[in-house]
């Protein structure tokens, strides 16, 4: 089919857009439709995601195709962050308003929970990475906080799952989005309900695990009043916007470490099946659900979350600074004076970041970073020799060395990161797409659709319609020397 059309809504931690796809048979040209601020809100003292305000947002974004020469758009597929969720009463309404990850309810959960499944047993049969963000810990906080909202749950929902249901009615639960939460038995690829009953969680709100590009329904009549009467099909596609960015990774290598650069660094690779022994349990490497049957092998990196949130927290002290100007600050700064570990907690909740980096490399014996020029090149060198920590991990366990990275997402206009990324892992770096989770979020939906083959041709249309960004390493001498005193800071 020429001019095939599809509509990608893809939900970010700060924003959401409706991207039109439109496929000609040979590339994918996006334009967006829509965008809007996704801002979360503290409210009786929890922070949560304003989901109907996104509900709504979503409607809009289809209202758009309604109202231009995209109403003929043959499917809408939805991406979104891992971990969260909603909870709906047997009637099918929500139950409690979902929370954001980056609450406080979790802290010193899993501690909690290993007398329960200990933590080795937990690690071996999931093959996730503890993190106390997990759904596992966050459904262990509110049964302990809100026993009876748990008891009234009829459905568990991952929120790209959710606003499915939202648009069709139809429950039911996409893997790659719940490989995210610690609930799964990663060799099956289904629910671990042992470990669920160990819990004490209520097995009625896990609904049927679907692999992505499974159809998901048609829109129910009243939504597609709303929406000016198309009517489009509904399909799960990888719901886990990494997954969804891996799908879009234009590598022609079998073997490559990808890198989806936002508010996190998520980096890792594809294995054909999970790996989990005593070394990715020390290492706290996961083993998330990918695309047609793969596993993506990674690791959860702070990324560009410590940037934008000190972008904030200046905004808050009444300067406003672009992007640019903070890069530009950065590159004039000496490099690799200071440096952090960006995974540490105490840069895992939002507040005043630029104070607390201040204060992680005054304990470390670093000095004090005293300009907003400092604050930012260290943030930009502690996460490119993150990134060798990780690289160099991934080495190891796959017993080779991969030989390139592939940067994707909307990191990859952090063209100095992206330099320093090659600069100190020692090997190229390769970026784009920009609109990674998109495009493949589009080309699973021509997947479904049967106008594209499989995930190999669907790269090949994906490298045919992007531009490629190449950086080789320089200066290696010196990174190495910075990543030495960074292993001391771990």
């Amino acid at each position: 089919m020429k001019n095939l059309k599809m509509l990608a809504i893809d939900l970010g931690a700060s924003s959401g857009r409706g991207i039109v796809g439109n496929y000609d048979g040979n590339k994918f040209t996006l334009t967006e439709n829509h965008r809007f601020s996704n801002d979360p809100v503290m409210v009786a003292g929890k922070f949560t995601w304003d989901m109907l305000r996104i509900w709504f947002e979503i409607k809009n974004s289809i209202r758009n195709c309604s109202l231009s020469d995209d109403k003929d758009i043959a499917s809408i597929g939805i991406d979104t962050w891992g971990v969260d969720f909603g909870l709906l009463d047997k009637r099918g309404h929500l139950l409690y308003t979902p929370v954001h990850y980056r609450d406080t309810r979790t802290v010193g959960v899993p501690e909690k929970s290993y007398s329960l499944v200990p933590k080795d047993e937990l690690y071996s049969k999931t093959g996730i990475q503890i993190l106390e963000l997990n759904t596992l810990f966050q459904l262990l906080a509110m049964k302990e906080e809100a026993p009876e909202v748990l008891e009234a749950a009829q459905d568990m929902l991952f929120v790209p799952d959710l606003l499915n249901y939202f648009l069709t009615g139809k429950k039911q639960t996409e893997y790659t989005i719940a490989s995210t939460g610690q609930l799964l038995d990663a060799n099956k690829r289904d629910w671990d309900f042992d470990l669920i009953r160990k819990y004490g969680l209520p097995e009625k709100m896990f609904t049927n695990i679907v692999m992505p590009g499974t159809v998901c329904g048609k829109l129910l009549p009243e939504v597609k009043e709303d929406v000016n009467g198309i009517d489009p099909t509904v399909i799960s596609i990888a719901a886990h916007d990494t997954g969804s960015a891996v799908v879009a990774v234009p590598s022609p290598k079998e073997k490559f470490i990808f890198i989806s650069s936002g508010t996190w660094s998520i980096m890792g690779t594809e294995t054909s099946g999970p790996i989990i022994n005593e070394k990715t349990k020390e290492y706290n490497f996961t083993n998330e659900g990918g695309y047609g049957g793969t596993i993506r092998f990674s690791k959860n990196i702070t990324g560009l979350w410590l940037e934008q949130e000190s972008r904030r927290q200046w905004a808050r002290e009444g300067t406003k600074y672009s992007f640019d100007e903070l890069s530009e600050m950065a590159l004039a700064s000496k490099p690799l004076k200071y440096l952090i570990n960006p995974d540490d907690a105490a840069f895992a909740t939002p507040g005043n970041l630029p104070k607390r980096i201040a204060e992680f490399c005054q304990k470390t014996g670093q000095g004090t970073p005293e300009t907003v020029g400092e604050i930012v090149r260290c943030i930009f060198d502690s996460l490119a020799l993150r990134y060798r920590w990780v690289v160099d991990r991934i080495d190891e366990m796959c017993s080779e060395r991969i030989p390139a990275i592939n940067i994707v997402g909307g990191g990859t206009k952090e063209k100095m990161l992206s330099q320093f990324a090659s600069d100190a892992c020692g090997r190229p770096v390769y970026t784009g797409p920009v609109e990674a989770t998109a495009l493949g979020n589009i080309a699973a939906q021509a997947i479904a659709l049967g106008e594209i083959k499989d995930i190999s041709e669907a790269r090949e249309v994906i490298a045919n319609s992007t531009e490629m960004g190449h950086f080789e390493p320089k200066d290696t001498a010196m990174w190495d020397e910075g990543y030495e005193r960074f292993q001391k800071i771990l």
